[in-house]
């Protein structure tokens, strides 16, 4: 495709999603988010950093529209955003390319 026929929203967003998935805790999130739907208790558990900083990498990740957060009582539940899991959650369809495991 010649340069002149890019089209550089397409090419921000897909830029903007990858800084996102280049940070290794929020990349591990979204491995453990592909197998199942986790509360936040049960993420921290399993990353174990700080509460805060956790909460942190989900906001990000929610506003990338990459998971989706749901209340659960009195936790939050977080699961990957509709149409992101890709082949049988082997992998990551971030809307510009994929991300295989």
């Amino acid at each position: 495709m010649p340069a002149a026929e890019i089209n550089t929203s397409t090419e921000s967003f897909c830029a903007r999603r990858l800084k996102v998935l280049a940070d290794p805790t929020r990349l591990a999130i979204l491995r453990i988010l592909l197998e199942e739907p986790k509360r936040v208790g049960e993420l921290n558990a399993l990353l174990n950093i700080e509460q805060s900083l956790l909460s942190h990498h989900l906001k990000i990740l929610r506003q990338e529209k990459l998971v989706v957060s749901e209340r659960d009582g009195k936790a939050i539940r977080y699961k990957i955003a509709a149409g992101v899991a890709y082949q049988q959650d082997k992998g990551i369809n971030i809307g510009c390319c994929i991300l295989s495991f």
